[in-house]
């Protein structure tokens, strides 16, 4: 059963990177940054050679139960059977649809990562998933094999749906200002909060900004 309709208000949609930290530095990590008011959670498909993915994506469930936000595993159709996990991610439309009507039959939400290709909007929205994700709205390192989007794409793809719409790639907060004209329900955050040092406070200052802004 979905946790919370992801449309619920404007918000930060956190990424994880399974290996971007040792386990025992990362878990009190998201211990701490689970207490923000999150759209989401999203478990990156990048796990390290040995790592134990169920494993991993059962902590994270562990960790997020207290707390209202869905858990989402990006690309791993296998990992919606690790008890919890609300969701998928998906990078890109697969041939076998018959796999995604299985799984929103059964509840679980479906975004996908959108780009300048408006088709995929349609396309999205009419096979009934819950959201998608525009990458990458800036450069950066961590969205490399997303292209460029451009700001009339997004303002393009807010009268195709009434899906939520997030925006990801190299958004820091001196640029929330500029995306208030852009049809959003949120940003996604990755590298601007789990690279930063002190990641709660990076997340806290995305926070306040949106606040501000």
């Amino acid at each position: 059963m979905k946790k919370l309709n992801i449309q619920s208000g404007q918000g930060i949609y956190l990424v994880i990177d399974p290996s971007d930290k040792p386990e025992e530095i990362l878990f009190p990590t998201l211990e701490k940054l689970f207490d923000f008011p999150l759209a989401a959670v999203q478990i990156w498909d990048h796990f390290g050679e040995d790592q134990d993915a169920v494993a991993f994506t059962s902590k994270v469930v562990e960790l997020a139960a207290a707390y209202t936000f869905p858990i989402l595993v990006n690309n791993r159709w296998d990992l919606l059977n690790v008890e919890g996990v609300d969701g998928i991610h998906l990078d890109s439309i697969p041939s076998n649809l018959s796999s995604i009507n299985a799984f929103l039959n059964k509840k679980h939400m479906v975004g996908l990562t959108v780009n300048n290709d408006l088709e995929l909007i349609r396309q999205a929205d009419q096979l009934g998933f819950d959201y998608v994700s525009f990458c990458s709205v800036y450069p950066t390192s961590t969205t490399q094999h997303c292209d460029l989007v451009s700001f009339d794409s997004i303002k393009q793809a807010g009268k195709i749906t009434n899906m939520p719409i997030f925006l990801a790639g190299g958004i820091k907060t001196k640029h929330l200002g500029e995306l208030n004209a852009l049809p959003h329900s949120g940003i996604a955050l990755i590298s601007g909060v789990m690279q930063n040092q002190d990641p709660v406070s990076a997340l806290q200052n995305y926070f306040n900004s949106l606040q501000s802004n």
